[in-house]
């Protein structure tokens, strides 16, 4: 707090030159700015490690408070936060992971592959700009920096779940596959995505087969975040509503988050893809993307 004061008090005296000098107007927005910026990055830890785990297609009652289907990520709940009011922001799949990675859908409408966005603000450039690092990781990507859009046939991968590769300022090196997520947890970049397969992500295969995935391949990771300064969010795409047929409760998605500083318990804010993409962004003082500048960041979770 002494910190963010002395940051203020720079600010402040930034102001009252402006003021003497005739330059109020631009001086003070970037005073306000900055003490704003401050004051959140000051409610909010600063991790480590992020591993971000995105599952398929599966309404919040569907997940949570269903020990029967999904044990291992009910028992994440319960010494986690869980957030009863998140929200995904469309149907189909891909416009969730745009508006989770950069603040926005970008126009997409549908699973069509390949997107290409020249330029644009997301979170992996955002890291990297900033000398952090940023890297996803793709169940059954044939190698690592492929391009190629899968087949959901097969199950196996689709490139309309991995939104990091549609944009020309992440670079190919941060494509990575799942077969390479480090067994040494301490050699994660400083945010991670995890996309398991289209069976493994609840998509095309039982809830219990997708919670066991996740129980083998990422309970290490998350029995370790408690203890080294790290974070596992686990979240859902969209609800598994059929736009067409209606009904559902208005693409309510399960939103867990796991590790060190987590206060346990259920919250009732509303958030979604783009307070996710907030929060991410004001720990680490990175610009904001898109639609993630005009949400809330959460910061009532927090030990």
């Amino acid at each position: 707090m002494r910190a963010v004061k002395s940051q203020d008090r720079r600010a402040g005296a930034r102001l009252v030159m402006a003021l003497a000098t005739g330059t109020t107007p631009l001086i003070a927005g970037a005073f306000l700015s900055s003490a704003g910026t401050a004051r959140a990055a000051a409610a909010l830890p600063r991790f480590d490690h992020i591993v971000i785990v995105v599952m398929e297609n599966k309404n919040f009652d569907a997940i949570i408070g269903r020990p029967d289907e999904a044990p291992y990520i009910n028992k994440l709940a319960a010494k986690g936060a869980v957030f009863s009011s998140s929200f995904a922001v469309a149907h189909p799949s891909q416009p969730n992971y745009l508006a989770l990675f950069s603040g926005s859908t970008q126009g997409v409408t549908s699973d069509h592959c390949p997107e290409n966005f020249k330029n644009v603000p997301n979170l992996g450039a955002e890291l990297i700009s900033a000398g952090l690092t940023f890297a996803g990781y793709s169940e059954d990507l044939p190698r690592s920096g492929d391009t190629e859009c899968g087949s959901e046939l097969l199950f196996h991968y689709s490139r309309a779940h991995n939104p990091w590769v549609d944009f020309s300022n992440v670079p190919a090196a941060s494509n990575k596959t799942f077969a390479s997520f480090p067994s040494d947890y301490s050699q994660l970049p400083t945010v991670s995505f995890v996309v398991p397969n289209l069976c493994h992500d609840m998509h095309s295969c039982s809830r219990d087969r997708g919670d066991h995935w996740v129980k083998v391949h990422l309970g290490g990771y998350a029995s370790w975040a408690l203890t080294h300064n790290s974070l596992l969010i686990i979240t859902w795409d969209e609800d598994g509503t059929l736009p067409v047929i209606g009904g559902g409760d208005h693409n309510r998605i399960p939103t867990i988050f796991y590790g060190s500083h987590v206060r346990a318990g259920t919250y009732s804010e509303r958030t979604g893809h783009y307070g996710v993409l907030r929060t991410l962004e004001d720990m680490y003082r990175l610009p904001r993307a898109g639609k993630s500048a005009h949400a809330a960041p959460i910061t009532d979770v927090w030990k």
